[in-house]
């Protein structure tokens, strides 16, 4: 419909296409605008860290390791970068892997080291575990699990997809009512502290990996009680550090969109929100 002219705006989530079809739409209609942008959230793996395995830090370093973020990316959205906990979309306040100190090498792709922490946490063969997924996110998100099902079942993790409809998933899973593990984007967050302390507070809704863990609470308020910007930022970083060696969540991807619009599209620019009311409010079409 868009290729023919029937909608003023790209057909997916934020108004933009997918990577796969870009070339060919950008070739067919030059005059249509395009926006690359990194997103402000971020694809990931939920566990139970409230539970066994995923209660042994050498368990949650073995899932990172067995998975080789470049290779998802490219396969699945084609463009994008490994993130960490602060997604790369929010360019100020995220650190690349590189520079997560210690916990950086639990994000390159080790399938030998990650069957020696299962080894050491007492699971030489491996166990099996509940992956929850939903196809509401599209067919990229669905080949996303798939790939990643794939690189844990070779390291010994037999983990069984458990889709779920779109609903369901939202009211259950998105919210932690989940057992074993689950896949998916987290809510997109424009400053760094949404994204932060709703994933690891214990009071948030959002914490959906169920974590708990004094230190890094200690660490969020006082990021939250620090007026100086420069002396903020670090504590930010230093969270996204300690998050690196505990990996409470396995961190995959900050996928690279395309936002497009007609010409005659007024008063809008591609952007990372979902404010889709806000944005048609005040936009105009100049036909």
């Amino acid at each position: 419909m868009y290729r023919t002219g029937q909608l003023d705006t790209g057909p997916g989530g934020n108004w933009t296409v997918r990577q796969q079809d870009l070339e060919s739409l950008k070739q067919s209609h030059p005059q249509w605008l395009y926006q690359d942008f990194l997103f402000t959230n971020s694809w990931r793996l939920f566990m139970r860290t409230d539970q066994p395995p995923f209660n042994d830090v050498r368990v949650r370093r073995a899932l990172s390791q067995a998975i080789d973020r470049q290779a998802l990316i490219e396969a699945v959205w084609g463009r994008g970068e490994p993130t960490g906990a602060v997604p790369r979309g929010l360019t100020e306040w995220s650190l690349p892997v590189d520079q997560l100190g210690v916990g950086a090498k639990y994000y390159h792709y080790d399938p030998q080291e990650a069957r020696r922490l299962l080894a050491e946490a007492g699971f030489p063969k491996g166990f099996s575990t509940p992956l929850h997924a939903t196809g509401g996110f599209g067919p990229d998100g669905l080949d996303a699990v798939q790939l990643v099902q794939h690189y844990l079942k070779d390291v010994g993790i037999a983990a069984e997809l458990k889709l779920q409809e779109f609903g369901a998933f939202m009211d259950t899973t998105r919210l932690g009512k989940f057992e074993g593990m689950a896949m998916g984007p987290y809510p997109p967050g424009w400053e760094p502290d949404s994204i932060l302390y709703g994933s690891y507070a214990p009071d948030s809704r959002l914490n959906i990996s169920h974590v708990d863990d004094p230190a890094l609470t200690a660490m969020l308020k006082a990021q939250r009680r620090t007026q100086d910007l420069e002396a903020r930022k670090q504590r930010i970083f230093d969270i996204q550090r300690y998050e690196a060696e505990q990996q409470y969540y396995v961190y995959l991807a900050c996928p690279m969109l395309t936002g497009s619009h007609q010409p005659y599209v007024k008063n809008y620019a591609a952007n990372s929100l979902e404010e889709y009311g806000m944005a048609a409010a005040v936009l105009w079409l100049d036909r």
